[in-house]
């Protein structure tokens, strides 16, 4: 089975394309991403082969996320 998923995310869309930019955007062959900016945010457009890609993929994205909120709230 094929999965695909989308993510839209709200919030500063250059600081996010900046941090994902140092990211891998395909994760061992199994899964990708693709980010876009829109008015918004950003929207992230992920395509996996299994669950497990899927998952990965995920899971990756919603870590570095994550991250940014933190740091943007200690900063603040």
């Amino acid at each position: 089975m094929k999965y695909s998923a989308v993510i839209n995310v709200s919030g500063d869309a250059a600081l996010i394309q900046k941090v994902f930019a140092a990211e891998d955007t395909t994760i061992k062959e199994k899964a990708s991403y693709k980010i876009k900016k829109t008015a918004e945010g950003v929207t992230f457009a992920i395509d996996a082969e299994d669950s497990v890609g899927l998952r990965t993929v995920l899971n990756s994205i919603t870590k570095v996320l994550t991250v940014i909120e933190k740091v943007k709230r200690i900063s603040d």
